[in-house]
């Protein structure tokens, strides 16, 4: 019997428990990593170690995410950010399974929380506080709030000092170490991570008080070499020196060598920090002409100290000049010279 177009169109049509099914069989394992930023291996692997995997599973291989599924592994990756053993963390995520909340369909949609890293797999961080694997993990699936959260959270409980060296410094390794070996699939971690350490340092200095007394030794004054932009142990050594409450003057990243003689010979500084990463940027002979610069008045002219950070001046002869090993041997220098009151050199 001939059946009417509308009788064929209600055959062919899907029914709404089936319509229900197929809205309902979840994410694949592809769209779920790339919604969480983490590898689709990390996924299978969290399955298999910790049995957090997909309620639904398709024909052969294949897997299908539910929204339950997706709300434990979104707390599975808010623990691990923070953190927290993946055994530990896989745990809370699974007692924390029935507060699970939907997901908007992921066909083009942007990931909630800022964009995502097509980086995968782990850092290579070896013996470090828990909190550094925490920032390593966050910065990884460019998780920008849960980067700025662990590192506030590290300057507020260990101070400026161990924040930089024991959480800090290990991740920034890690991630150029992966960098180096995986391409430019990194690049943009690092980018993220030392834009939020930045931040985060800045926001560690305090604004300039007033002057002081003309007596008063001026200020510590730090600059990269010329060619030089990695400023970033810079920015480290200016947030602990305001937290000492020494005066700074800042001039960061890759300073020419004219503009910095004129700056030393206008302000006066105590010291001149001159930061070279690299030994290719390293100058001694600028490093000398700055030790040698002169300001003041006949018969009580002062010159600076000069002390030189970083790996790029290994090796190189300093005569008189300071040689700081770390951030905290860079610190109490610098403050051991400004509690004998006149740090400049005079001629």
């Amino acid at each position: 019997m001939n059946k009417t177009a509308s009788e064929a169109d209600v055959e062919t049509a899907p029914r709404p428990e089936a319509a229900s099914r197929e809205a309902g069989a979840g994410l694949t394992t592809g769209a779920l990593a790339r919604r969480l930023g983490v590898s689709p291996t990390t996924l299978r692997s969290w399955d298999r170690r910790y049995g957090i995997g997909p309620e639904v599973r398709g024909e052969g291989r294949h897997r299908r995410w539910t929204p339950r599924d997706v709300a434990v592994l979104e707390t599975m990756c808010r623990l691990t950010s923070a953190g927290v053993p993946p055994s530990e963390a896989a745990r809370t995520a699974r007692r924390g399974a029935d507060d699970a909340v939907a997901l908007p369909d992921d066909r083009g949609a942007a990931p909630t929380g800022g964009a995502r890293s097509r980086a995968s797999g782990t850092l290579p961080l070896g013996d470090v506080r828990q909190e550094c694997r925490g920032l390593a993990r966050a910065a990884v699936r460019l998780d920008a709030p849960a980067v700025e959260q662990q590192l506030a959270s590290a300057v507020d409980d260990h101070g400026i000092v161990v924040a930089w060296q024991e959480v800090m410094v290990p991740t920034l390794h890690a991630v150029g170490r992966k960098w180096a070996s995986s391409g430019d699939r990194y690049v943009e971690v690092e980018h993220l991570l030392s834009w939020h350490i930045s931040s985060t340092l800045r926001r560690c200095t305090r604004p300039l008080g007033t002057p002081g007394p003309a007596h008063a030794p001026g200020p510590v004054l730090l600059a990269c070499v010329p060619g030089e932009q990695h400023s970033l142990p810079l920015e480290a050594l200016n947030a602990g020196l305001c937290e000492l409450g020494l005066p700074t003057r800042m001039f960061g990243g890759a300073v020419p060598a004219e503009a910095l003689t004129a700056a030393v010979t206008r302000i006066g500084p105590a010291v001149v920090v001159l930061w070279a990463q690299t030994r290719s940027a390293a100058s001694l002979p600028l490093a000398q002409h700055i030790a040698g610069a002169q300001w003041g008045v006949r018969g009580a002219r002062r010159r600076p100290v000069v002390m030189l950070g970083g790996p790029g001046w290994l090796g190189r002869p300093g005569a008189g000049m300071l040689r700081p090993t770390s951030l905290k041997d860079a610190l109490d220098v610098l403050s051991g010279l400004y509690s004998q009151g006149a740090p400049a050199g005079s001629s």
